[in-house]
């Protein structure tokens, strides 16, 4: 199950934001993300807020989800008016789970509420099961634009480890699926450093994502959290731990056939074909924007302030039945953790960060390790070479 949240003080039950926060709402960009918390099955090594059918209890379905949403959108009306949405972004769970047509109205109601941006960016991510052609050519109709498949293996036998229903070619053909639909961009997951997993079966996975013809890749180390299945069966001893050695065989794996196929890095786990191909729904969260979190347990950001939903899809549909903010805790942030949360984010980007925003010896000892690119530094700028990116946690922490 979810990890627990923060605590945090209490939400106002109307809502309602201090008027410093919501003074310049969007400036720096405006997001939306919309959490569905349905699962078909849970993966053995998940965290996220998410149920399958037999954990949701009653007070929630999926039929009724679309409305519920609705309802918290109609709160968030009401407290914040940004000029423009310029992303959205609908995660889970598998919000493929829903009906398309539940989707779109969804994206109609944040339309109608605060005006899509011209060109804006509208993500669903999905499982490859959970869509086909006819489901594809749907969403495209309603306006999504950008889809995200969890590939996560192109191995069976890592498949079977991360408990991943898909075979092992459905991500790939999905990704052509969605192509053919008519999606502007296409992102396939990989997760790297599965227990049993081989450089050849990572090899494998990296030649698929490739061959599918995507213009965007996501590769994660397997991060093993407690209270789940797969930390509990390593706990046993039935699989061994995940090897930090492997892993950084894996990224350098990863960074060397991607490049080699017109991918750039972007962030220090994306790579992208060309500009226009990166998601610019996370580059908002990376670089400080403010962004609402609709759903159970979704996060929001606005002005300085973060809040956070009750995470039980029931008790998200009760308080908003209620009339009242579905907000389960927030914190004001200082100038000084949002400094240190704009470092931790901007030094991962290929764009990295000015140097003056930085702790100065630390950023000079990283330089002399081989870990920032010298000629961005001698021009005012910390950006990490491949050797930092893999130590990239490292030089965070010397340079915040």
């Amino acid at each position: 199950m979810a990890g627990a949240l923060p605590e945090g003080e209490p939400v106002p039950s109307d809502g309602s934001l201090p008027p410093q926060a919501t003074a310049h709402v969007g400036k720096d960009g405006f997001a939306v993300y919309v959490h569905v918390p349905f699962c078909a099955s849970r993966c053995g090594y998940c965290d996220f807020n998410t149920y399958t059918a037999s954990e949701l209890g009653g007070g929630v379905s999926r039929e009724t989800y679309a409305d519920t949403v609705l309802q918290e959108l109609k709160l968030a009306k009401q407290r914040i008016n940004p000029e423009k949405v310029d992303t959205v972004f609908f995660g889970g769970g598998t919000p493929t789970l829903l009906g398309a047509d539940d989707l779109g109205r969804i994206l109609e109601g944040i339309d109608d509420a605060w005006g899509l941006a011209p060109g804006a960016e509208i993500t669903t991510e999905a499982n490859p099961e959970s869509v086909d052609p006819a489901y594809l050519r749907r969403l495209r109709r309603h306006g999504f634009n950008r889809i995200s498949l969890g590939m996560q293996s192109a191995a069976p036998a890592v498949l079977r480890i991360l408990d991943r229903k898909h075979t092992a070619g459905r991500a790939p053909q999905a990704a052509t699926e969605a192509r053919e639909a008519g999606f502007d961009h296409v992102n396939l997951d990989l997760i790297y450093g599965t227990p049993g997993e081989t450089a050849d079966d990572f090899a494998e996975s990296l030649r698929a994502v490739v061959g599918a013809g995507v213009d965007h890749v996501s590769a994660y180390a397997l991060i093993v959290e407690d209270g789940t299945r797969m930390a509990a069966r390593m706990r046993r001893g039935e699989i061994p731990f995940p090897s930090d050695d492997v892993a950084a065989d894996r990224y350098l794996a990863a960074e060397a056939a991607l490049s080699g196929a017109g991918f750039g890095w972007y962030e220090v786990s994306n790579w992208a074909t060309s500009e226009d191909a990166r998601c610019r729904h996370n580059l908002l969260y990376w670089t400080g924007a403010d962004w609402w979190g609709l759903g159970p347990g979704a996060h929001s950001h606005v002005g300085g302030v973060r809040w956070w939903n009750v995470k039980h899809p029931a008790a998200y549909a009760g308080r908003l039945l209620e009339g009242v903010s579905p907000g389960q805790g927030r914190e004001l942030l200082s100038d000084e953790d949002r400094h240190v949360e704009d470092v931790m984010l901007r030094v991962r980007l290929r764009d990295g960060i000015a140097l003056d925003r930085v702790d100065q010896v630390g950023a000079k000892q990283a330089l002399a390790n081989g870990l920032l690119d010298p000629g961005a530094y001698e021009s005012g700028r910390l950006v990490l070479t491949l050797r930092g990116r893999l130590l990239a946690d490292a030089v965070i922490r010397d340079v915040v």
